[in-house]
């Protein structure tokens, strides 16, 4: 069986068929970490946007989510390969391309995001930002009635990217025939033994799962509540709700 693919053009795109039996890693673990701590508090924060009882789980996922957001950029910018906004910064011509393999059903291979998948990343992170700074200033009641419909209408706005993200893996999946989303539990991918990342940042992945970890104690047992700004109402709410405690 052949463990060998096409070679890439330059720039560090492909365009091979993924025709190897041979896996390579290709996402590191602080990648991996982020996509699912994302995904849980957004749907976490989803799920508790309208439960006036859950309002702090609500707020508490806001910051978290918050500080993915910011933790991906950095790591865009000095992550490891697949990782940096660089390595898939497609142009029209490439999606087009992108596109059409796989309306003939011969689609192209990226051993990381693929033109299709690459929007979809820039369009969560993009609204993921406008959600913050919009439910921040809700939360502060800053800017009235008119910011919170903003907030839920960006919200709403990435569900339905989320939703589309989440298609477009499936059919990449059973076009490819290779599961993208174990690719993201895993790390590993088909692929040439050049396409592999050689670190996977372990140290940095467990960093921030510690941190996304602590920081949920920490507001939760109030401890975070000195650093953390907040109205004057809802400082009170949890002052005596952790003196009640």
């Amino acid at each position: 069986m052949s463990t060998s693919l096409a070679s890439a053009p330059a720039g560090g795109r492909t365009s091979q068929t993924a025709d190897a039996a041979a896996t390579v890693r290709v996402w590191d673990v602080p990648t991996r970490v982020f996509h699912w701590s994302l995904a849980l508090c957004f749907a976490g924060a989803w799920l508790t946007s309208d439960s006036e009882r859950l309002r702090d789980l609500h707020v508490m996922l806001g910051y978290t989510f918050a500080g993915l957001i910011v933790f991906r950029v950095l790591w865009g910018l000095v992550g490891t390969r697949y990782a940096r906004f660089a390595s898939f910064l497609f142009s029209p011509r490439e999606l087009s391309s992108y596109l059409k393999s796989l309306i003939a059903r011969k689609p192209e291979h990226h051993p990381g995001h693929n033109p299709a998948g690459a929007i979809a990343i820039f369009a969560m992170l993009g609204l993921g930002a406008l959600i913050v700074l919009s439910g921040f200033a809700v939360y502060q009641d800053i800017g009235g009635e008119w910011l919170e419909e903003l907030h839920e209408v960006v919200a709403s706005t990435m569900l339905a990217v989320v939703f589309v993200h989440i298609a477009g893996v499936v059919v990449s999946s059973l076009m490819h025939r290779e599961n993208l989303v174990r690719a993201m539990v895993t790390g590993s991918k088909l692929g040439a033994p050049s396409d592999g990342i050689r670190h996977t940042h372990r140290i940095v992945g467990a960093a921030l799962l510690v941190a996304v970890l602590g920081f949920w104690w920490a507001y939760q047992s109030g401890a975070a509540d000195a650093w953390l700004p907040q109205p004057a109402a809802a400082a009170g709410e949890r002052s005596d709700r952790h003196h009640d405690d």
